[in-house]
């Protein structure tokens, strides 16, 4: 094995060692942010087994913190000014027009480095057959479509709406645990302009975006293809839990695949990244054709897979 394949895997090692501590530990961001480094490592050697490994602590750490936000029993909705890290806290937030899919992802970033947990969903402008657009950005954009807002709690009073565009509603409608036993048989009245969503309705239209993740990808396709496309989706999608599982399935049949002979191609990184990870390919790689001379190992036998194409949104 050459030099450079071995410190990454120790690199994983370790920094999967400390997520584990972490989440015993209920320290659930760092958890999150140990596995996302140990995850982007893994995937870009093309260490497949490792990914579905990672997944596992990974979904669980994300999982406590949406329950942590649901069950305040909070949800905001924010179509003004996006509040500052210090007057944030935790629940659900609606991001609505004037505002966009980048401030949704902006605020999601923020409530991580500020380790305030929240479940983050971004809306559209209604479509002329009244449906309700929402979409989450990332390395690829997730875009569909679900029933407008539904409501929980009685229309906010003139004037009593929050500063800053924010609304916010502190009305239960089920424990974090048994978040998906808590949607409604029936669906609420439709939100009004001045009406927070119920937390049923942000949790099934938060369902529906990573299912519609899940559904675009091609089964038919190579099972690294696969690994790439959903790898990307995830990273906009963090808050689903069957995408954590569909990419763990796809991992496991790359290795599979490996392991019968069928060398899959590394999977590439797309957009501002790709330019620095080449840097460092071209630095390990030149390690290890020297370890490959020594080992009288050629070209053709090296164990690195070759890169696969940038896949654009």
């Amino acid at each position: 094995m050459c030099p450079a394949r071995t410190n990454t895997s120790d690199a994983i090692d370790t920094l999967m060692n400390q997520a584990s501590a972490a989440l015993v530990a209920r320290r659930y961001f760092e958890c999150e942010r140990l596995c996302v480094e140990a995850l982007e490592h893994a995937f870009r050697r093309g260490e497949f087994a490792q990914m579905a490994r990672i997944l596992l602590p990974l979904q669980e750490s994300r999982r406590f913190k949406r329950h942590l936000a649901i069950d305040t029993g909070k949800v905001f909705v924010i179509d003004g000014p996006v509040p500052m890290p210090g007057e944030l806290e935790a629940g659900l937030y609606l991001i609505q027009p004037p505002r966009v899919g980048l401030d949704g992802r902006l605020l999601r970033e923020t409530c991580d480095r500020a380790e305030i947990p929240a479940v983050i969903l971004v809306r559209e402008p209604t479509t002329r057959a009244g449906q309700c657009p929402i979409v989450s950005l990332g390395p690829v954009t997730t875009r569909t479509r679900v029933e407008p807002p539904r409501a929980s709690v009685p229309p906010t009073k003139k004037g009593g709406a929050a500063k800053a565009g924010v609304k916010k509603t502190t009305k239960r409608t089920g424990k974090a645990g048994d978040a998906a036993s808590a949607l409604p048989a029936a669906p609420g009245p439709e939100a009004g302009p001045g009406q927070p969503p119920s937390i049923a309705w942000m949790l099934s239209a938060a369902e529906a975006l990573g299912d519609a993740a899940i559904a675009d990808i091609d089964p038919t396709k190579t099972s690294e293809t696969r690994v790439e496309e959903l790898y990307l989706r995830l990273q906009a999608n963090g808050d689903h839990e069957k995408l954590h599982q569909a990419l763990a399935e796809a991992c496991i049949e790359a290795a599979r695949d490996r392991a019968r002979g069928v060398a899959p191609k590394r999977p590439r990184l797309v957009g501002d990244k790709l330019d620095e990870l080449d840097a460092e390919d071209a630095d390990e790689s030149d390690d290890a054709d020297e370890a490959d001379e020594l080992d009288g190992v050629s070209d053709d036998e090296r164990e690195t897979p070759e890169p696969d194409a940038v896949i654009d949104d």
